[in-house]
């Protein structure tokens, strides 16, 4: 997902995020107008005291510090709140853009999750609001505080002399042309930079992840190495884009002296040649002086915006990225039976040379206990992968309880499955939360879930019991907890199809054993689909299906297979003499 330096700036689409407290940005303008309104009261003040003050008795001497003191006061107040109410704005503002954000992730299509690095969505979402808002905020203050007493200050040159006031914009074209080629410069910069500090993110997050990874194989420096590569790269690309940005005051502001210096020279020969009084020659030149000294400021508008545009562009590419497609409309009002069918089911990944799956037809009768295995690549993940709905198959058909699973809406369809993979995913939250994911808490399941999976007396330990926080993934726990902690959650949805994918791998015999007792007390009441390698786990399952390149290589009890002296009997004998 990278930016395309050249597409349309995408800064309009904000819009949606930002017009739901539009009465906060009113109310900021109202504020700022009210700021830029005391602006030209400056020079005015200027000019009389220049003028008028010094005519003996003129007005008293203490007027001027009351009155100085008093414009300014009125402007911090008019300042304060118009700040105040810009940062209520944009708060809120970041907070629904996160949501909106957050519900693109959480609807993305499958293919996308795999294509997407960790580290790219955690800033995309937690970062990247916050820094476009941010920007454009500042934008938009400066814009307030610089842009309307500007405008104010234009009227009131025109108001003293337009026609010196309407000479001294001769300079706006060739100032705009400057402006636009320095925009286009640091527009590609800004892409490259952003591009190149998501590939330091996703690098920062790999070695956080892979930590123990590193240390096994010593490669402290190698990973050193690696990063200070990209780090090197992303302070390259950002002094690029810092310097493309520097450019623009210099160049705006050579541009304004050329014009500036001729409006000088004018507005003296003028007022030797009409007599002028030096009261409205100060007032002019004061005037001139605060415009372009707030010109000056808005130059440097361009680099900020333009780093918003380009972060934006990243973030709306996630918004945009496309979505689980989710055509059923039937929701299933009870728990399934369970009874699953899958008749010559094709299907092969994007990029894909070969099929995942092969024509492949499957049954899973309800409250039966049926067991996958087969080589790596022989296609049990896929399977699990289109049960889920995370995919649809090329061809073919795929029916819960004589119900086309593409009729049932994703949500009713995965109520109906509890699974444990062989990736275990855990939350940084107590071991209660983590159990009881989404679902109401009952005391009463989660004691049954904990013993179930043979893991109730070690949470008895714990310092804070079953509100123990279990780390990140549960970095707290072994691999064994880990995995017992994950068939607790299983166990605790109470899902009439369960699907336990490698779970028992990482368990030592005693706890295996006991947690497969626990689940041979369902048998009967639920649709159990294990895929498994250690065969010696799957010997009491009521069908066992062996794989092959996508297609089914043959099917039957424990006992049926070794008689066939078939693939299943090799693989048993290969393991027996592994022991």
């Amino acid at each position: 997902m990278s930016s395309d330096p050249n597409a349309p700036l995408p800064l309009k689409r904000l819009y949606p995020f930002v017009h739901p407290h539009r009465w906060g940005v009113v109310l900021t303008v109202l504020a700022y107008i009210g700021a830029a309104a005391t602006e030209p009261m400056l020079p005015k003040l200027i000019g009389y005291a220049f003028g008028e003050g010094f005519t003996k008795d003129a007005f008293p001497l203490w007027m001027i510090p009351v009155v100085l003191i008093g414009l300014y006061l009125i402007r911090g107040v008019f300042s304060f709140a118009g700040q105040y109410l810009f940062n209520w704005t944009l708060t809120r503002s970041v907070m629904d853009f996160r949501a909106a954000l957050l519900n693109a992730l959480l609807r993305l299509d499958a293919q996308v999750h795999t294509r997407m690095q960790t580290g790219t969505a955690v800033s995309k979402i937690v970062n990247d609001p916050q820094q476009i808002l941010q920007l454009v905020a500042d934008v938009g203050i400066s814009l307030l505080r610089d842009g309307l007493p500007a405008i104010a200050m234009l009227f009131f040159l025109f108001y003293l002399n337009w026609q010196l006031t309407l000479l001294s914009l001769i300079v706006t074209p060739l100032m705009a042309f400057v402006m636009k080629k320095v925009n286009q410069r640091m527009r590609l910069m800004a892409s490259r930079s952003y591009d190149s500090q998501l590939v330091l993110i996703n690098k920062v997050d790999d070695i956080a992840r892979a930590w123990r990874v590193v240390r096994q194989f010593g490669a402290g420096d190698y990973e050193r190495e690696r990063f200070q590569a990209v780090s090197h790269e992303v302070r390259r690309n950002t002094l690029k884009s810092v310097t493309a940005g520097a450019l623009a005051q210099p160049l705006s502001q050579l541009v304004a002296s050329v014009g500036l210096s001729f409006i000088i020279c004018v507005a003296l020969w003028q007022a030797r040649s009409t007599g002028t009084s030096a009261q409205a020659f100060f007032e002019f030149v004061t005037a001139l002086l605060l415009l372009t000294s707030r010109l000056r400021h808005l130059t440097d508008l361009a680099a900020p915006l333009t780093r918003a545009a380009v972060i934006a562009r990243g973030c709306f590419e996630l918004m945009d990225a496309p979505k689980e497609v989710d055509t059923g409309s039937r929701e299933l009002g009870a728990p399934a039976r369970g009874d699953i069918v899958m008749a010559d089911v094709h299907l092969t990944y994007p990029g894909a040379s070969v099929p995942a799956l092969d024509g492949l037809s499957l049954a899973f009768p309800a409250g039966r206990t049926t067991a996958l295995v087969g080589a790596s690549g022989a296609g049990k993940s896929s399977i699990i992968h289109l049960l889920l709905g995370f995919g649809r198959p090329d061809s073919g058909r795929i029916e819960l309880d004589g119900v086309s699973i593409d009729e049932l809406t994703r949500a009713s369809l995965r109520r109906q499955f509890a699974v444990v993979s062989q990736d275990i995913v855990l939350f940084d939250d107590s071991v209660a939360n983590n159990i009881a994911y989404s679902q109401p808490r009952d005391e009463a399941r989660l004691e049954a879930a904990l013993r179930a999976a043979h893991l109730w007396d070690f949470v008895q330990t714990l310092p804070e019991g079953v509100q123990t926080h279990v780390g990140a993934n549960g970095s707290k726990l072994s691999g064994g907890q880990r995995q017992r902690l994950a068939i607790a959650r299983a166990l605790y949805k109470e899902a009439p199809i369960w699907i336990f994918d490698e779970a028992t791998s990482a368990l030592d015999t005693e706890s295996e054993r006991a947690v497969q007792q626990a689940l041979q007390a369902w048998t009967g009441r639920k649709t159990l689909i294990v895929i498994a390698h250690r065969l010696s786990t799957i010997r009491d399952a009521d069908a066992i299906h062996v794989l092959g390149a996508g297609k089914l290589v043959e099917t039957g009890t424990h006992a049926q297979l070794l008689a066939r002296d078939g693939a299943y009997a090799a693989m048993v004998r290969a393991q027996a003499g592994e022991g």
